[in-house]
Protein backbone atom coordinates (compact mmCIF):
# COMPACT_ATOMS: atom_id res chain seq x y z
CA UNK A 1 0.00 0.00 0.00
CA UNK A 2 1.69 3.14 -1.20
CA UNK A 3 2.04 6.20 1.60
CA UNK A 4 -0.21 9.27 1.40
CA UNK A 5 1.46 12.11 2.04
CA UNK A 6 -1.28 14.20 3.74
CA UNK A 7 -1.31 16.50 6.53
CA UNK A 8 -3.57 15.48 9.35
CA UNK A 9 -7.35 16.64 9.85
CA UNK A 10 -7.99 18.90 13.40
CA UNK A 11 -11.65 18.57 14.28
CA UNK A 12 -13.56 19.98 16.82
CA UNK A 13 -16.34 17.27 18.69
CA UNK A 14 -19.30 19.22 18.73
CA UNK A 15 -20.85 17.48 21.49
CA UNK A 16 -17.88 18.24 23.70
CA UNK A 17 -15.60 20.80 22.16
CA UNK A 18 -12.81 18.54 22.67
CA UNK A 19 -9.79 19.28 20.01
CA UNK A 20 -8.98 16.17 18.22
CA UNK A 21 -6.07 15.34 15.60
CA UNK A 22 -6.83 12.46 12.71
CA UNK A 23 -4.60 10.98 10.41
CA UNK A 24 -6.79 10.99 7.37
CA UNK A 25 -4.76 7.45 5.79
CA UNK A 26 -5.54 5.52 8.98
CA UNK A 27 -8.69 7.00 10.04
CA UNK A 28 -7.25 6.81 13.68
CA UNK A 29 -6.92 9.57 16.56
CA UNK A 30 -3.52 10.80 17.02
CA UNK A 31 -4.47 13.22 19.89
CA UNK A 32 -6.93 14.35 21.82
CA UNK A 33 -7.17 17.78 23.91
CA UNK A 34 -9.73 18.03 26.38
CA UNK A 35 -11.35 21.80 27.45
CA UNK A 36 -10.36 23.61 30.13
CA UNK A 37 -13.92 23.36 32.02
CA UNK A 38 -14.82 26.88 34.13
CA UNK A 39 -14.80 26.19 37.50
CA UNK A 40 -17.86 27.27 39.57
CA UNK A 41 -18.93 31.37 39.56
CA UNK A 42 -18.92 31.91 43.26
CA UNK A 43 -18.29 35.19 44.80
CA UNK A 44 -16.12 34.62 48.08
CA UNK A 45 -18.15 37.27 49.58
CA UNK A 46 -21.14 35.44 49.65
CA UNK A 47 -19.45 32.14 50.97
CA UNK A 48 -20.65 32.68 54.31
CA UNK A 49 -24.11 32.99 53.49
CA UNK A 50 -23.90 29.88 51.32
CA UNK A 51 -22.03 28.06 54.52
CA UNK A 52 -24.64 29.28 56.67
CA UNK A 53 -27.36 27.86 53.58
CA UNK A 54 -25.50 24.49 53.89
CA UNK A 55 -25.41 24.11 57.78
CA UNK A 56 -28.94 24.96 58.08
CA UNK A 57 -29.79 22.33 55.61
CA UNK A 58 -27.68 19.74 57.64
CA UNK A 59 -29.48 20.45 61.16
CA UNK A 60 -32.92 20.25 58.78
CA UNK A 61 -32.19 17.00 57.62
CA UNK A 62 -30.63 15.55 60.98
CA UNK A 63 -33.95 17.15 62.55
CA UNK A 64 -35.95 14.62 60.78
CA UNK A 65 -33.99 12.14 61.06
CA UNK A 66 -34.63 12.54 64.97
CA UNK A 67 -37.91 13.14 64.91
CA UNK A 68 -38.12 9.76 62.63
CA UNK A 69 -36.21 7.63 64.95
CA UNK A 70 -37.99 9.45 68.31
CA UNK A 71 -41.41 8.39 66.54
CA UNK A 72 -40.77 5.10 65.49
CA UNK A 73 -42.91 2.59 67.24
CA UNK A 74 -45.76 5.54 66.77
CA UNK A 75 -45.40 4.92 63.18
CA UNK A 76 -45.24 1.52 62.60
CA UNK A 77 -47.65 1.01 65.05
CA UNK A 78 -49.84 3.20 62.70
CA UNK A 79 -48.69 1.35 58.98
CA UNK A 80 -49.59 -1.99 61.17
CA UNK A 81 -53.50 -1.06 62.27
CA UNK A 82 -53.87 0.34 58.13
CA UNK A 83 -52.32 -2.99 56.91
CA UNK A 84 -54.51 -5.31 59.39
CA UNK A 85 -57.91 -2.52 58.35
CA UNK A 86 -57.01 -3.80 54.91
CA UNK A 87 -56.56 -7.21 55.26
CA UNK A 88 -59.84 -7.48 56.73
CA UNK A 89 -61.64 -5.58 54.64
CA UNK A 90 -60.53 -7.46 51.42
CA UNK A 91 -62.51 -10.73 50.54
CA UNK A 92 -60.72 -14.10 51.88
CA UNK A 93 -59.87 -15.91 48.61
CA UNK A 94 -58.55 -19.48 48.05
CA UNK A 95 -55.08 -19.91 48.80
CA UNK A 96 -52.56 -20.88 45.76
CA UNK A 97 -51.36 -24.01 46.42
CA UNK A 98 -47.36 -24.96 44.91
CA UNK A 99 -49.29 -27.82 42.95
CA UNK A 100 -51.44 -24.79 41.53
CA UNK A 101 -49.20 -23.15 39.36
CA UNK A 102 -47.72 -26.02 37.75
Amino acid sequence: MAKQNSDNLHVTCPCCQAKLTVDPVFGAVLSHEVPVKAGPNVDLSDAQKILAEQNRQREDKFADSWFQETNKEDILAKKFEEAMKKAKDAPAGKPIRDFDLD
